[in-house]
């Protein structure tokens, strides 16, 4: 089957006009033209290949086709769609129009430049464990994220029942420095239950998605703050010591007391090369206050004369391993992105 072309600069503007004028008509025509009245609201809750599934107001889940002028579809959305009849494929419904999101998770994408992940979220659950090796460079990446959108993270460290008692001291005194920068920190364990009630209170009457590397719990986490969702549970790799990808597709489940929360599939690195060095730079909290006081305005943050950044870690007011993480990133970025970004 071939591939679908795909729009032009010029048609996706013209898709977003008709987007916003259908959008107006039908928020603000007292009788609906014929194409619009028969539209229901609805909320995405699961997003398959082509294909996503619809809750209308009433709980009734539409599997629908996505019409191709909708830009993008995630969990999270808001939607408008012509719920269709019952098939035999079991796909009746028809997504018309995705309604304005007030966020949007996003990463870059080798092919598809920036790709959603989820919208509509109040905050961001970045699961940490001991197995596979805790990672304060990947939480990092999370937090810059959550930071160049506006979204509350919170650090979640998993599998805490692997460590003994030094251990736990030692993995704990890393994460004090998050702690430090105002972000929440909490350790649970799904064997022995540590933890779980305190983060089930955290996740009440807000829309969540759990974030980060294969293997690291989020689909057991699931399972015991929604016994009912059945997420399928993956073990760390012999081989790799890496985790294996449990999740496959995004969906969004309901929590009993009120709330939601999305799971999505799993990444081993959260890449940030779409992002400006100088955003990437502001990402880290710590630095904001002598952001522009360097000596030099292209001030590299590294072995630059008259960089105050760098003096405040030698003075041990910004933390050194979050300014090695910070440059381990910088480096990663320049390794990463494609080569075909940047040119004309």
């Amino acid at each position: 089957m071939a591939k679908k072309p795909k729009l032009t600069q010029r048609q996706k503007r013209q898709v977003a006009a008709n987007r916003k004028r259908r959008l107006e008509q039908k928020q603000t025509t007292a009788v609906p033209s014929q194409d619009l009245q028969n539209l229901v609201a609805g909320r995405v809750i699961g997003r398959f290949g082509k294909h996503a599934d619809v809750e209308n107001n009433a709980g009734e889940v539409s599997r629908c086709h996505i019409r191709r002028t909708v830009g993008s579809v995630v969990c999270g959305d808001n939607v408008l769609f012509h719920p269709g009849d019952d098939n035999d494929d079991g796909v009746s419904g028809v997504i018309e129009i995705v309604q304005d999101r007030h966020s949007v998770l996003t990463r870059p994408d080798f092919y598809d430049g920036i790709k959603p992940i989820a919208a509509n979220i109040d905050q961001i659950i970045i699961v940490s464990a001991v197995l596979p090796a805790l990672s304060t460079n990947i939480i990092d990446r999370y937090l810059i994220a959550c930071e160049d959108i506006g979204i509350k993270p919170v650090i979640v460290l998993n599998k805490i029942e692997l460590l003994d008692d030094e251990a736990r001291a030692s993995t704990l005194a890393e994460l004090t420095v998050y702690e430090s920068l105002g972000y929440q920190v909490h350790v649970t364990s799904c064997k022995t239950q540590e933890g779980l009630d305190a983060l089930n209170q955290l996740l009440d009457d807000k829309v969540s998605i759990f974030v980060g590397q294969s293997g690291v719990g989020k689909s057991s986490i699931i399972n015991r703050v929604l016994p009912d969702a059945e997420e399928l549970v993956g073990e760390v790799s012999d081989n790799s010591g890496l985790g294996q990808h449990t999740t496959t597709a995004a969906k969004l489940l309901h929590l009993p007391a009120g709330g939601d929360l999305i799971d999505s599939p799993g990444v081993r690195e959260f890449g940030l090369w779409h992002l400006p060095v100088e955003r990437v730079t502001w990402g880290f909290v710590e630095f904001r206050d002598y952001l522009g006081g360097c000596k030099f305005r292209d001030c590299k943050h590294l072995n630059d004369p008259g960089c105050i950044i760098t003096k405040a870690v030698e003075n041990g007011d910004i933390s050194a391993a979050r300014f090695a993480s910070y440059h381990k990133i910088l480096t990663s970025m320049e390794e990463n992105k494609p080569s075909h970004i940047g040119q004309p």
